[in-house]
């Protein structure tokens, strides 16, 4: 952003000594006149400039094109009668840092046009004065041409890459959001359901030690065993949220079926021994969640895990013979299901519920993400 106090632009191409020189030689020009009045005349149209100038860069609105105005009026005449052409640099740049495109076209065709036709009258009324400085003159030309493109273009950079930073910080903090949103719902999938099976575990064995002590007994060390498989898990969620592997799921949903005193049965594990490793962490997360909930809901006596590898899709049903899932509930009041669909949605997959006699889930991915342990491809 520039402020009132940049007389004197930055990375335009010249150093801030050919600046200084702009603003000092214009006293020059004006003191080897012959009279004084026009060396009167001649100063008081410099510090107006520099006013004027200066003014540009704090107004707004209409206010800057009648300042812009009066400045290329004033390097007309400084152009004809003093041979002073530099005052046209100034306003080129002062035209490129406009952020109106309208206005900055407009301005920029107005600003050469009337430079152009100074520096030729100037030319022919005092043609010794030019020729000295015909080099410079020619050079402040292209300067008029170039200087509002070079910083207008470089204006609209910055701009477009400080928008870029802000997205990338955007995207940042919602990736910061979403890994946060993950951990909570692996959390839920796992700390959750081992310390729901303890306190049910719990219960029981309270029960049971006073009529069944072996019973209790039993219960008990599936209390310590269910204890020590939660803090391992909680270690690898906390160490590196490491990506689950289907097969080592497959071991701790048996496990934990068995403690729940439900009958498994599995097919097609082998079908699944190539899969993705971004498709496996979320079939992981999908079996975990669903095998979570036969356990905590379904008062059910078996649960069958089928896994299908099909040429369009990857195929997982887990399906229970319990009591169904409550139809006065919505699925998506669900913290488990809608988990699962995000999840899904990440890898265009699909949620399937049924229930009937029992509860059926269906998870469908379609194979359209190859992923190798070195990447996507």
């Amino acid at each position: 952003m520039y402020h009132w106090f940049h007389i004197f632009p930055k990375n335009t191409g010249l150093s801030l000594f050919a600046w200084i020189a702009f603003c000092i030689l214009p006293f020059y020009f004006i003191i080897r006149s012959s009279t004084l009045y026009e060396i009167i005349i001649g100063i008081t149209i410099i510090v107006m400039f520099f006013t004027i100038y200066r003014l540009s860069f704090v107004k707004k609105g209409w206010t800057v094109y009648v300042a812009l105005s009066f400045e290329m009026v004033i390097s007309i005449g400084m152009t004809i009668y003093f041979g002073y052409v530099y005052f046209a640099l100034f306003i080129a740049f002062f035209i490129g840092n406009l952020k109106s495109k309208a206005g900055f076209i407009s301005l920029y065709v107005v600003h050469l046009t009337t430079t152009v036709i100074a520096f030729t009258v100037g030319f022919l009324i005092e043609n010794e004065v030019f020729f000295a400085q015909l080099p410079f003159n020619v050079l402040s030309i292209l300067g008029v041409i170039l200087l509002p493109f070079t910083i207008y273009h470089r204006n609209r950079r910055e701009e477009l890459e400080g928008q870029l930073k802000d997205a990338n910080e955007r995207i940042s903090q919602l990736m910061v959001m979403e890994e946060r949103q993950r951990i909570a719902r692996d959390l839920h999938d796992t700390l959750g359901q081992k310390l729901s099976l303890i306190g049910l575990k719990s219960d029981l064995a309270s029960k049971l030690l006073s009529t069944k002590p072996d019973l209790a007994k039993q219960e008990l060390e599936d209390i310590n065993q269910t204890s020590r498989t939660a803090l391992s898990e909680v270690r690898e969620i906390v160490s590196n949220m490491r990506t689950a592997r289907l097969e080592d799921e497959m071991v701790r949903v048996q496990e934990l079926l068995r403690f729940s005193q439900i009958k498994c049965n599995i097919s097609g594990e082998h079908t699944f021994e190539d899969l993705p490793l971004l498709i496996e962490d979320v079939f992981c997360m999908c079996l975990r969640e669903s095998v979570t909930n036969i356990v905590k809901h379904s008062q059910s006596a078996t649960c069958t895990i089928k896994l299908d590898n099909l040429p369009n899709e990857w195929r997982m049903e887990v399906r229970d013979d319990g009591i169904g899932i409550d139809p006065g509930i919505p699925t998506e009041k669900k913290s488990g299901m809608r988990g699962m669909k995000e999840r899904l949605e990440f890898v265009n997959g699909k949620l399937e519920v049924h229930s009937n006699k029992g509860t059926q889930l269906i998870i469908r991915i379609p194979r359209i993400i190859h992923q190798t342990e070195g990447g996507l491809k």
